[in-house]
């Protein structure tokens, strides 16, 4: 049996918005068709109406959520290196007490309307969430080392991770920057493209990152003593983050998390190097940890894929890909479509998921979102209820 749902306006993404149109949905949540408003005169059965917007189910490229448990732990506005430090010293939390702030977590993805995430994971804590969940999950296996000679080691110990997260899809992906080495980097680089992996980074979060590899100066020097790493062996390249690392990656494709200091050099360095890459913002983690926003309008004229994140809750008060997109709208004056976009499709193309979700299209599960919008398409709630 069908079921009929109708809005003010349908926004499918993959085709222009529907005033008053009419989607029809098969019991499994498959799309069976999809009516214009005239169209949906010659409907005889019940039709649900509602006041708002009918959009896919949102996709979240980056979280972690395994940090849930440090929730209001980490004070807003540190700065990037701060931040990572009070997160390796206040992450203690007892096994149970991660395990329900996980829990709950994974809960309110869902009723926030994200149906898929891509999740970075250090250990085998979120698999049990993971394997129950509603939520899709490809989980991105986290590795940390800037000590070269113990990138192989690094490698093997990731990969008997992922062995361990079967059946659920992972990748295994380096941290950031200034946390691999240079050999480890190239291992990564090797190790997926053998395998044909997606991958993910978290890039230029900080000026700092960018001045610790054009001059070795700035706060990552104090943060490696404080960690008791020696980088002795580390000489500045004289260019960006991006620009340093980026050269020794192959084309697999890969998300760019945060990118708060990428310049429009390092953008168009990137696109000449990796036509497959996308961006991942995280906008309410950038203002919670550094207090600015990336350059998006300047990511717009470059005409890259941009993605939306969340991050972890140790940097946002909650994980919603409509309050992401809120901001953005708010502070960078971005058009809804374009954020619909980003939040819907271009996820779901990066997760290798876009014949099940990211657009209203008949045969598809994507997942039913009804949001409010202004008559000029301003988001104006981060309310979202989910139909299916």
């Amino acid at each position: 049996m069908l079921q009929y749902f109708s809005a003010d306006w349908i926004f499918p993404v993959s085709s222009p918005p529907i005033k008053n149109g009419v989607i029809a949905v098969n019991e499994g949540g498959i799309i069976a068709e999809i009516f214009s408003a005239e169209q949906a005169k010659t409907i005889k059965a019940e039709v649900k109406k509602y006041r708002g917007a009918i959009v896919p189910g949102f996709i979240n490229t980056h979280c972690h959520i395994e940090l849930s448990a440090m929730r209001g732990i980490v004070p807003k506005h540190t700065g990037l290196v701060k931040f990572v430090e009070t997160v390796i010293t206040k992450r203690g939390q007892s096994t149970e007490e991660i395990d329900s702030a996980m829990l709950a977590a994974d809960a309110a993805m869902w009723q926030n309307g994200i149906v898929a995430v891509g999740d970075i994971s250090n250990n085998l804590g979120s698999k049990k969430i993971k394997l129950q969940s509603n939520i899709h999950y490809h989980t991105f296996i986290e590795t940390l080392g800037f000590n070269p000679a113990k990138a192989e080691e690094i490698l093997e110990n990731a990969i008997a991770l992922r062995d361990e997260f079967l059946p659920l899809k992972s990748s295994i992906v380096p941290h950031a920057p200034y946390s691999v080495s240079a050999k480890l980097i190239g291992l990564l680089n090797d190790y997926a493209s053998i395998n044909n992996d997606f991958l993910s980074i978290h890039n230029q979060e900080s000026q700092a990152e960018n001045l610790f590899f054009e001059k070795r100066e700035g706060d990552f020097l104090p943060f490696f003593n404080f960690l008791g790493i020696d980088v002795s062996h580390f000489q500045a390249s004289g260019k960006s983050s991006l620009k340093t690392w980026l050269s020794a990656f192959e084309t697999q494709k890969t998300l760019l998390v945060h990118n708060t200091f990428s310049s429009k050099a390092d953008v168009e360095f990137a696109k000449q190097h990796n036509p497959n890459l996308y961006w991942c913002l995280c906008p309410q983690a950038n203002l919670y940890i550094e207090n600015t926003l990336p350059d998006v309008q300047m990511l717009i004229d470059e005409e890259v894929k941009i993605t939306l994140g969340t991050d972890s809750l140790a940097s946002n008060d909650q994980l919603n890909i409509l309050a992401e997109m809120q901001i953005l709208q708010k502070q960078k004056n971005i058009p809804f479509e374009n954020l619909l976009s980003w939040a819907t499709k271009n996820g779901a193309g990066f997760l290798n998921l876009d014949a099940q979700f990211g657009s209203l299209e008949k045969g598809k599960r994507p997942g039913l979102n009804l949001i409010q919008l202004s008559n000029d398409f301003e988001i104006l709630s981060n309310k979202v209820e989910k139909l299916l």
